[in-house]
């Protein structure tokens, strides 16, 4: 019997679904309201020749970015260089639109700010007002497990539930009589209590001594950890 195991994540259709999410999905409308707001004002776009699947808003990104623990920064903070068909697509972009990009950002995991890896780089410069326009996107696609293995890291709450949570599965692995000859209620909740306070311990230990932190207060930010 073959084990299907679920596609990798793209992010650029992460984000598209959280364009959906935000009820952006009428882009002929996207597009009128982005020329009302006059809002090339970064990169001298011409808006009649910009692909509107491809414009994004900042609070789309922050949701995917959280989601996925990913990071959105300067292209400068990226430690790979930018792949041949990025610079080709740059090429083309600038040569279409008659103009010079620049104030690039990149979406990709935290490591690719650390460490010459690739793993699902997305590369943007700002069109005004809080919009992005999505340049290039390489690499690999992201784990499809990567979304429900960062849940856990969101909040405080996330974080505490995901402990309670494997702290049941541990008790109920473990057999009472190690530790007592009253198999009771009481003592199931106490032996709960005692393994729920122990890996607590360990997970805040290890998170303050390797400077970690939740996934909204790192998504734009260079100087915390992964």
């Amino acid at each position: 019997m073959k084990v299907k195991f679920k596609k990798r994540t793209n992010i650029e259709h992460a984000l598209s679904k959280a364009r959906l999410i935000n009820k952006e999905d009428n882009q002929e409308q996207l597009k009128k309201i982005i020329k009302a707001l006059g809002i090339n004002l970064f990169n001298n776009f011409d808006m009649d020749l910009l692909i509107t699947e491809k414009i994004f808003h900042l609070e789309q990104i922050k949701i995917v970015c959280i989601d996925y623990r990913l990071r959105f920064l300067d292209l400068k903070y990226f430690k790979s260089e930018l792949p041949d068909e990025a610079l080709r697509e740059i090429d083309r972009l600038e040569y279409d639109h008659k103009t010079k990009l620049g104030e690039y950002k990149i979406m990709a995991p935290s490591v690719l700010f650390r460490l010459k890896k690739v793993d699902d780089p997305l590369l943007f410069v700002p069109i005004g007002n809080d919009y992005f326009y999505l340049v290039h996107k390489w690499g690999n696609d992201l784990s499809p497990i990567r979304k429900l293995l960062m849940w856990p890291l969101k909040n405080i709450w996330n974080l505490l539930i995901s402990i309670f949570v494997f702290s049941w599965i541990i008790t109920e692995l473990t057999p009472m009589i190690l530790f007592t000859k009253t198999l009771d209620v009481s003592s199931y909740w106490m032996l709960l209590f005692f393994i729920f306070k122990a890996i607590a311990s360990v997970v805040i230990y290890f998170g303050f001594a390797l400077g970690k932190n939740f996934n909204p207060a790192i998504w734009n930010n260079r100087y915390n950890k992964s």
